[in-house]
């Protein structure tokens, strides 16, 4: 008897990428003729910037080919708010992620299906040779260390945005309503039978990273405030350290003054205490509204996207 054929759905966030998109899916076609044995496939396309033509491009490809399927949304969401439209709206049994600036490799997407097959849930692409700039090997970097701490990352598992998962994977993870989605944080609070496999990084070729300074710190406190509570844990043990170290200091002073009753006491040093004892509370403060104020917006039922517009298979 012969293998059943399974369904692979390709998933794009697309951002200011209307000049490498049709590339992206032609370089998919192309791939997935050479598994037609085995799969069939659909690809997503969602559009995060609609005040560019990009999604103009989206349509045309969506005219052509019937597998794809184009998804516009209201304004700009994030990249993780615009695959989870996409989640919404696929039906593969096994969803693959990656990026529309040709970097992520869709000519080797068979090396991820193939350590599917073997019985693994969610497979993560591991570059040999990374061609991002400094500042986003930095942002990767960061984010590595995040996960690992705050969210349990297995310390030797690479994490990046080329990924497979199965279908029940990605149907857990769309359950998530709340308007600050993290797809890393719902990966691993779902299964931890994850792996790497190895595939080349290339050159941007045309256009930079859509990603500036203060999308990376959004998108890392975001991680950290939206599935851990690690952080007002860390505030905890701050506050007990300040609190011990003030009174070992108090103690010290007493003494000291018993000792040497002709000792000054020391202004520079009670301020600078005061001061960095002020700045760690005014710090946990705002962690603290930071969670609380997620927890506001969210019973606010603030979206996680707004959809304008769909081309393709449902449009």
């Amino acid at each position: 008897m012969g293998v059943s054929m399974k369904k692979v759905s390709f998933v794009i966030p697309c951002y200011r990428s209307a000049l490498t998109i049709g590339k992206v899916v032609e370089e998919i076609k192309n791939s997935m003729e050479r598994l037609s044995d085995r799969y069939s496939y659909e690809v997503i396309l969602v559009n995060d910037f609609p005040q560019d033509d990009t999604f103009e491009v989206i349509k045309e490809l969506a005219e052509k080919d019937d597998r794809i399927m184009g998804i516009n949304l209201a304004r700009n969401f994030g990249q993780h708010a615009a695959l989870m439209a996409g989640f919404r709206y696929c039906d593969g049994d096994i969803t693959v992620c990656l990026d529309d600036d040709g970097q992520t490799p869709a000519d080797e997407v068979g090396k991820l299906l193939d350590k599917l097959e073997e019985g693994y849930d969610v497979v993560y692409a591991r570059y040999c040779h990374k061609q991002h700039s400094a500042f986003r090997n930095f942002g990767s970097k960061v984010n590595e260390l995040m996960t690992r701490f705050m969210l349990g990352k297995p310390k030797d598992l690479y994490i990046s945005s080329y990924f497979a998962a199965k279908k029940f994977v990605v149907k857990e993870m769309i359950k998530y309503r709340n308007c600050y989605p993290y797809v890393i944080g719902l990966v691993l609070r779902t299964t931890k039978n994850i792996t790497n496999v190895e595939v080349n990084h290339r050159e941007r070729e045309l256009g930079t990273s859509g990603y500036t300074l203060g999308k990376l710190f959004g998108l890392w406190f975001n991680g950290f405030t939206a599935f851990s509570i690690k952080p007002l844990r860390v505030a905890t043990a701050c506050g007990g350290f300040c609190a011990t170290a003030g009174f070992l200091y108090g103690i010290y002073t007493i003494i000291k003054k018993f000792l040497n009753p002709l000792v000054p006491m020391g202004w520079s040093s009670t301020m600078a205490a005061m001061v960095f004892i002020g700045g760690m509370l005014m710090l946990m403060l705002g962690l603290i509204g930071e969670y609380i104020g997620r927890i506001y917006i969210s019973l606010n039922d603030a979206p996680q996207y707004v959809v304008r517009e769909i081309t393709g298979k449902e449009g």
